[in-house]
């Protein structure tokens, strides 16, 4: 394993053992509202501390990217970039609704190079190197091998807290229902992405996700065999808010399925928030 990859998985798991500890223990967290049906724990806020103590400690002049903002502006100059999400899926884990993730990305320069998202739940950890493939476990994962998107689950998530894409969303969302073999919406993104790249989802799709809900699954499926883009099929899916994720073959057909909402979404996007965060 990378010597990088290594520190972010222990980073991973220490912050895992937090969001365990506050899962049986949820009656007694203290939760904030950031903004509309948008949550943060005392949890997230912990875990987040715990990951990027552990990168700084063994990285002290990497950058960091974290959804709560911890070491903001630190070492702005650097090549390497933590990505992180310490909680994916906030809203699920308040209910204790057992989805969610920690997400663990480093990017080079601008491309993500290691990637690590860990279900403290499951116990399941997806790692992965650029070149090097990536793991479930430690066993290799691929993508899944349908060919026809009729016969595809495909997964999805509601980008939405004040209202901006609902219905074009909505009508995304019957096509896709016609289309395939089922949808699903479980609410954590960047699992949703590591199971595409695991072959548990043949897709994914999403609208107005942030970096660090993309960062680590992006790799984990082009690692794994298939291609994630922007609603375009392009390149711009970190920073761009907008993913299409799943193997060769379907993703061109949920790229050609899903074109003519296209323009929709680009004239209704909001201004991107300065915190939000998948839930």
């Amino acid at each position: 394993m990378h010597p990088m990859l290594s520190i972010a998985v222990k980073a991973a798991r220490r912050a895992g053992n937090i969001i365990n500890r506050g899962a049986r223990e949820l009656d007694l967290l203290t939760v904030t509202t950031k903004g509309p049906k948008d949550f943060v724990s005392e949890v997230d806020r912990q875990a987040e501390g715990a990951i990027v103590e552990t990168l700084l400690d063994a990285y002290p002049d990497h950058a960091i990217l974290a959804e709560e903002g911890t070491a903001k502006g630190a070492n702005a100059d650097a090549e390497n970039v933590w990505i992180i999400d310490p909680l994916d899926g906030t809203t699920n884990f308040l209910h204790g609704f057992p989805q969610y993730c920690v997400s663990i990305a480093l990017a080079h320069r601008g491309q993500v190079t290691q990637g690590v998202i860990y279900d403290p739940v499951r116990n399941d950890l997806f790692t992965s190197s650029r070149g090097r493939g990536a793991f479930l476990n430690e066993r290799r994962i691929r993508v899944s091998r349908r060919q026809h998107l009729r016969d595809c689950l495909i997964g999805t998530g509601f980008p939405f807290r004040d209202g901006a894409y609902l219905e074009t969303y909505l009508r995304m969302m019957k096509t896709m229902i016609e289309q395939t073999a089922g949808l699903r919406r479980p609410g954590a993104a960047a699992l949703d992405l590591a199971y595409v790249a695991a072959g548990f989802y043949d897709g994914f799709w999403e609208v107005g996700l942030n970096p660090w809900d993309v960062a680590a699954g992006s790799l984990l499926v082009q690692e794994s065999g298939g291609l994630i883009g922007d609603m375009g099929g392009e390149g711009n899916f970190l920073h761009g808010g907008q993913v299409i994720a799943a193997n060769p073959r379907i993703f061109a057909q949920m790229v050609t399925a899903l074109a003519p909402f296209r323009d929709e979404l680009t004239r209704q996007r909001p201004p991107r928030p300065a915190h939000p965060s998948a839930g």
